[in-house]
């Protein structure tokens, strides 16, 4: 590895051991989660690319033909079946969530909670994550259900369209 890489470990690993120090057990617990975490993303990450290699993409070679799909002609895919970004609005509601979570969650642990400081800031973050997943959710839901909701009504009016012309 290179030189940069260490000092940036040593950092890491300097910071995990002001952080134990300091918040005790709750530190200890944090260290221990956040590394099993990136053991299996890294675990994980390295047994799907070994799988993706050893795939065989050949199909003659296993006897199964291929199956024909006979599929319509000039026929546009519709908006949900399109990959395509949920717009700005997912963003928004995401971040305020996450700031409504995180400030309520420090606010409700330090005060009706009799908690110390450090104890409500990490119950913060905590909460500003559950609250960022909410407000996510919350307007990735409403996004698709609007789309689908919107696809619907011009499919229908097309169909009507189509049963006035003939």
């Amino acid at each position: 590895m290179r030189t940069v890489t260490y000092s940036w470990l040593a950092v890491v690993i300097g910071v995990a051991c002001a952080a134990i120090g300091w918040l005790g057990i709750a530190g200890w617990m944090a260290v221990a989660v956040v590394a099993a975490s990136i053991a299996a993303h890294v675990a994980g990450n390295a047994l799907g690319t070994k799988l993706r290699e050893a795939t065989d993409r050949d199909l003659s070679k296993t006897g199964l033909r291929q199956a024909t799909v006979m599929l319509p002609l000039q026929r546009q895919p519709a908006n949900l079946e399109r990959r395509a970004s949920l717009g700005s609005l997912v963003v928004v509601s995401a971040a305020i969530g996450g700031a409504c979570g995180g400030i309520a969650g420090s606010v409700m642990l330090y005060w009706l909670a009799a908690s110390s400081l450090a104890g409500a800031l990490l119950g913060g973050v905590s909460s500003a994550v559950i609250g960022g997943l909410i407000g996510f959710l919350g307007a990735s839901f409403v996004e698709i259900v609007r789309t689908s909701v919107r696809e619907a009504i011009q499919a229908e009016q097309a169909a009507a369209e189509g049963v006035e012309r003939r």
